[in-house]
């Protein structure tokens, strides 16, 4: 399994982007996806997760009502779009897929140890 994730970059504050998270998983849509990001010193936090079939999204409350997590399974790739984009949005983003189950019961896809695997980071910069 591998993940390539995309799209980071440097942008001004209120700005938007748009990543993407490219797998070479033979059976993608059995694959519950996640979007985590981290600072350097700092753990790695959730920031989204989205089921099988996309039709429940999680995400962590503070990019609620900002960040939209999406997926095509014909192409194999999940994507987080990124608005009104916050200097404190700036950190390595990495996505996640996850063989353990579907949907977040117990907030279990909140935790990156239900991960087994994970894309390389990109990088987003928010300037403010």
């Amino acid at each position: 399994v591998q993940l390539q994730a995309s799209g980071g970059g440097l942008v001004q504050a209120g700005g938007s982007l748009r990543l993407s998270c490219a797998a070479s998983i033979p059976t993608f849509s059995r694959y519950m996806m996640g979007w985590f990001r981290q600072a350097p010193g700092k753990e790695r936090e959730f920031v989204a997760a989205i089921t099988r079939s996309g039709d429940i999204r999680y995400y962590a409350d503070s990019v609620k009502g900002r960040f939209t997590i999406s997926r095509d399974n014909t192409k194999n790739t999940v994507y987080l779009q990124m608005n009104s984009l916050k200097p404190e949005d700036t950190d390595v983003y990495y996505c996640a897929t996850s063989t353990n189950g579907n949907y977040c019961s117990g907030n279990r896809c909140y935790n990156r140890g239900w991960y087994d695997y994970w894309g390389q980071g990109t990088q987003v910069t928010v300037s403010s």
